[in-house]
């Protein structure tokens, strides 16, 4: 830190940046242990007047310092150094107004905004101070040299609207917008390549998640130049190499070398608007469904050719994207207008999982099929979709099996070294990536088509069966176990023909070394428990001991197993209610009991309070007690549902645990004793229960 006092303001820089960096590579511990040394020391330095560069650099690097920074650890400091920045910021908003400097103050009000965005709402008191300075930059900094300047300004003011919420922002909401309105019309006139379009377009996002259904007067504005950005074809050129080394200084060209003479380029700056310009569409579809409707035909005509725009991932990651969020929004004009985009889209979409060469954008054109699918419901895919789509699967998941054996291939090689196997790791996660994506198809199918879809899976049957085989690895077993997880909680009685598939696969993978495994098994034979029927009443049976030895493993609460544990304990639930012939219930209730609550499995959690509900509703003797004895406990596991969040005031569940603890109430003597094992925390969870269930 003594170099932060170096006479010569370079040292002084690289101090800041060297923070910055160690933010970053050690967030969010670095930020945890060194809070009140960083954010001084940053602070003093952006105070120092004499030299920009380095007011510049403690700037970024308390920027990047907020971004990891608990909200907690930053509001200790929210008076001294907000007022600090203030002052900074009418300082160096007169230097621009005297000089026309501007570098310290685009980073500054960066600051702001990343301030903003940490603490949300705490920002609230400090609203009225940094708006009008902020306002006032974006109506100075109108000269072409400014453009950065004022692009910053406008996203720092979004990001301070969307903490500080609606109703304080609203009374600066007409002067922003027409701030908003005014740069728009000026962006329509400008460069494709102008500094302030990312900035305007990502504000508009976050003024339209400000405002809500308010925003909808405001879209024809917005929408009209976002389509047409999206819509502009990339400016592409070949050249002789001559000409290209001519160009080398252009940092808005890329090219690749076609030969000796040739090479072809493409301006890459276009391609960032277009790629932002659709993610934008993507937001507004999404955000504001009914009021998105009547741009839905034209997007979604737009949007589906970018599925094979190769010149730019994002864009095709924005358009894949986009498809469930326009059906959305066409389900609203009815079933006929939804069933023609939905021909539309479906056939594209469906080619592209077969085509798209990128991993990282295959899993998002595989995530959006799931999600239409999901949308459309059952009956969405004809015959030739389905055997398209069927052939596209197996030459996935038969790729998966054979990048394996390759990459066992390499490691026998004599070059095989460190260097290599990390590389065939990375291939590995990648391979492993798509088959989570797999999975996701095959549930969307599973749970909207049901038992109908099962003849059309069989042709894959043989390679999950693969997937599951005790030779493979942890990840092929988690997944494999997953997708029969699918089959039998959404294709159930029917699902008891693949029993002999997966019987003991899943009660051996209970015994599993990856948590991740033992979870996939815990939930399935939870599920056959809720959905199977009596088929499998002797399998639940062969489960319960399985689920308790888990359960009562030393280790079982640690952060890796506990996830795991927690679908341990949710089945045994299942079984004690759906099946209860398979199991000395009243045997094994007070354990169940002794092992709740569940913390961080949030869905598990909320059906295994339903099912204590109830058990409390039918009074029944082994879970209150002898003499209420076990309501203490119970009164407890509901306080700690409320401080963990796992009952939301939307679900019924809520309402039912509240009447318990009104219950309970009305036994003056009861209640005391109960709420005597309670702490502070636990009390007032309980009082807001009451308050609003």
């Amino acid at each position: 830190m003594r170099t932060f006092q170096d006479p010569h303001p370079r040292v002084r820089a690289a101090a800041c940046t060297t923070l910055g960096q160690m933010a970053t590579d050690f967030a969010p511990n670095f930020q945890k242990k060194f809070h009140e040394t960083v954010i001084t020391a940053l602070l003093r330095t952006m105070e120092n007047q004499g030299n920009q560069r380095v007011q510049s650099h403690a700037a970024s690097a308390l920027i990047v310092f907020i971004e990891d920074c608990p909200k907690s650890l930053l509001v200790l400091y929210l008076d001294n150094m907000l007022k600090n920045i203030h002052s900074i910021l009418v300082i160096k908003l007169q230097e621009l107004i005297r000089n026309g400097t501007k570098l310290a103050l685009e980073h500054l009000v960066t600051t702001i905004a990343s301030v903003a965005d940490t603490i949300e709402e705490k920002f609230v008191p400090y609203y009225d101070t940094f708006m009008p300075s902020l306002k006032h930059i974006v109506e100075l900094a109108v000269q072409k040299e400014l453009k950065l300047l004022r692009g910053k300004t406008i996203e720092c003011i979004s990001h301070i609207g969307l903490a500080v919420g609606k109703e304080k922002f609203m009374q600066d909401t007409s002067n922003v917008m027409q701030l908003l309105l005014k740069t728009q019309s000026d962006l329509n006139s400008m460069e494709d390549d102008d500094p302030q379009t990312s900035y305007m377009v990502s504000a508009w996002a976050r003024m339209c998640k400000i405002l809500g259904k308010d925003f909808q007067q405001y879209l024809p504005l917005v929408v009209e130049p976002l389509i047409k950005t999206a819509s502009a074809k990339p400016d592409v050129a070949l050249l002789d190499t001559q000409d290209v080394e001519n160009m080398s200084d252009d940092d808005g060209w890329q090219f690749v070398n076609l030969g000796d003479q040739q090479s072809f380029g493409i301006k890459t700056s276009g391609l960032e608007a277009k790629a932002t310009a659709c993610q934008m569409l993507v937001y507004y579809a999404k955000e504001l469904r009914e009021g998105f409707v009547e741009y839905t035909e034209q997007v979604v005509k737009l949007m589906v050719p970018l599925l094979k725009f190769y010149f730019h991932d994002n864009v095709r990651v924005a358009a894949a994207e986009a498809m469930p969020f326009l059906l959305e929004c066409a389900r609203i004009r009815g079933p006929e207008y939804l069933s023609q985009m939905w021909q539309f889209i479906c056939d594209p979409l469906i080619k592209a999982i077969g085509t798209e060469p990128d991993t990282d954008v295959l899993s998002e054109i595989m995530n959006s099929f799931a999600k239409s699918i999901e949308v459309m419901g059952d009956g969405c895919l004809n015959d030739e979709h389905l055997e398209e789509l069927g052939g596209i699967l197996k030459a996935k998941l038969e790729g998966h099996f054979k990048n394996q054996e390759l990459r066992q291939v390499k490691r026998q090689e004599e070059n095989y070294d460190q260097q290599i196997e990390m590389s065939l790791q990375d291939e590995d996660e990648c391979d492993v990536y798509i088959l989570t994506k797999v999975s996701d198809i095959l549930h969307s199918l599973f749970s909207t088509y049901k038992e109908k879809i099962l003849p059309w899976f069989e042709q894959l049957l043989p390679l999950i069966v693969n997937l599951i085989c005790s030779s493979r690895p942890w990840p092929d077993r988690q997944w494999g176990l997953c997708i029969f997880d699918d089959i039998i909680e959404h294709c159930s009685p029917t699902s008891f023909k693949y029993v002999e598939y997966f019987r003991w696969p899943m009660l051996l993978n209970m015994r599993d070394n990856n948590p991740e495994v033992r979870q996939a098994a815990a939930y399935g034979l939870g599920v056959m428990a809720q959905f199977g029927g009596d088929d499998y009443r002797s399998l639940c049976s062969e489960a319960v001991p399985l689920l308790v030895k888990v359960i009562k493993c030393a280790n079982s609460k640690t952060k890796k197993n506990v996830i795991a544990t927690e679908n341990c304990i949710s089945a045994i639930g299942k079984i004690l209610k759906f099946k209860p012939n398979c199991v000395n219930v009243d045997e094994v209730l007070p354990h169940w009991l002794s092992w709740l609550p569940l913390h961080e499995d949030k869905e598990e959690a909320v059906q295994t309070l339903s099912f204590l509900c109830d058990l409390i509703e039918s009074n029944h003797p082994v879970v209150i007690g002898p003499n209420n004895s076990n309501l203490p406990k119970i009164i407890s596991i509901i306080a700690e549902g409320k401080i963990n969040e796992t009952i939301n005031y939307e679900n019924p569940c809520a309402k039912r645990l509240a009447n318990v603890v009104r219950q309970v109430q009305t036994s003056e003597e009861l209640w005391l004793e109960c709420i005597s094992h309670l702490d502070d925390e636990q009390q007032e969870a309980l009082q807001e229960l009451l308050n609003f269930a």
